[in-house]
């Protein structure tokens, strides 16, 4: 639920926080440890999660507490709320202080979150110079949990993780290629071998199979292995 660090600590402790998420062994493994360090590391944070939207759907990638993945599910039953707009908007940060008080961005919202018993949120965009990765979303049960050094050390947490998760979605995207990539290759080898084509005839024919029948290239590749068997 935060600490007490000075400065000079707390420095040190994102600097650690930024070297052990790109050490993380898997794109899970470092939404949940995002998750840890903003409840480790921010003054007043007693839950949080990572939210995302895709295809107009909100989705829950990581929670500490069944209240973080409510309360995604509220705001995007409601199509509003400080983390649903921290995704869609152009703005970094939102926050309610109090969602007893007024929230006039978030009139639907609000009264459901306080409902949960959640009272103070801070939401952070999760983004990088080239795409929106989602929101890292703060709660507390308390009215006005966070403070001014809340927002700017969930802010610094937030840059550091952004560069991280945008790190291990690349590696876990390059590991999934690469059974495709092998079984694709395998293909092409037995074409050159059955029907003595060159390499790139041999993709060349998997690849008009695949426009042919509207699927993808790694689709023909192991229509062709299963044949082979």
């Amino acid at each position: 639920m935060g600490d007490s660090r000075d400065p000079r600590e707390l420095a040190i402790a994102l600097a650690e926080v930024a070297r052990r998420l790109v050490s993380e062994p898997s794109l899970q493994a470092t939404l949940d440890r995002i998750v840890v360090c903003a409840i480790d590391l921010v003054e007043g944070c007693e839950v949080a999660g990572i939210m995302a939207i895709a295809n107009h759907k909100v989705h829950t990638l990581a929670a500490s507490d069944e209240k973080v993945r409510i309360s995604d599910r509220m705001q995007g039953d409601v199509g509003e709320g400080p983390c649903f707009d921290a995704v869609r908007s152009g703005e970094e940060v939102f926050r309610i202080a109090d969602t007893r008080a007024a929230a006039p961005g978030w009139p639907r919202y609000a009264p459901c979150a306080e409902k949960l018993g959640i009272r103070s949120i801070l939401g952070f965009k999760l983004f990088t110079g080239e795409e929106t990765l989602g929101a890292l979303n703060l709660y507390s049960t308390q009215p006005r949990a966070f403070t001014a050094r809340s927002e700017e050390t969930g802010w610094l947490l937030a840059s550091h993780s952004a560069v991280a998760l945008a790190s291990a979605r690349s590696e876990a995207h390059l590991q999934a290629e690469i059974p495709v990539r092998q079984g694709v290759g395998e293909a092409i080898g037995m074409l050159m071998e059955r029907h003595g084509l060159s390499e790139d005839e041999a993709f060349a024919a998997l690849a008009k199979a695949a426009r042919e029948q509207n699927i993808k290239v790694s689709q023909v590749a192991r229509y062709v292995i299963e044949a082979a068997r």
